[in-house]
């Protein structure tokens, strides 16, 4: 009887766990190419983080401890997306930024992991730059962007022969 019970249990949530629940919309975004157009354009470390949503080795980012003045943008598209200003050091082995620029970043959620992340994604080509922890500095938002460095290109305002 023990048996019959668990079984039925077993179905029970097997069934629950249907395709319509797992089902996710899919995104739009103003850039949008095939993924044979990404492979073309990105190197395949890029392609493998900003487009099958990989993570890229801890402290390999040469961003991660990077002091000059400038803006960070995607790698796969070039829109503007964090200022050095945001910047500060997590010790996570990312580069970690506590706030972006408005609009420029869209979120979804990501449970690969058996728990519910925020993933942060390109809003102008949907590549996938990392996720939003609520455990960063209290002093300005609390928030810590975990990006992989090589999702992004960075831009410095100034060059050396103007500091």
């Amino acid at each position: 009887m023990k048996k019959i019970i668990i079984l039925l249990v077993a179905i029970l949530v097997v069934s629950c766990q249907s395709k319509a629940q797992s089902k996710k919309e899919k995104e739009t975004f103003k850039i949008t190419k095939t993924e044979a157009e990404w492979k073309n354009s990105l190197s395949k470390d890029e392609f493998y983080v900003l487009r099958k949503k990989g993570t890229e080795p801890r402290y390999s980012s040469k961003f991660n401890y990077n002091d000059q003045e400038g803006v960070y943008s995607c790698s796969a598209c070039g829109t503007a997306l964090f200022e050095s200003d945001y910047q500060y050091n997590s010790g996570s082995g990312w580069p970690s930024f506590d706030r972006e620029i408005k609009g420029n970043v869209a979120y979804s959620t990501d449970n690969n992991l058996g728990y519910t992340r925020v993933e942060e994604h390109c809003a102008n080509c949907g590549g996938h730059l990392g996720h939003v922890f609520n455990d960063g500095p209290i002093e300005t938002t609390g928030k810590r962007h975990c990006i992989n460095g090589i999702s992004l290109k960075f831009t410095p305002t100034k060059t050396s022969d103007e500091k």
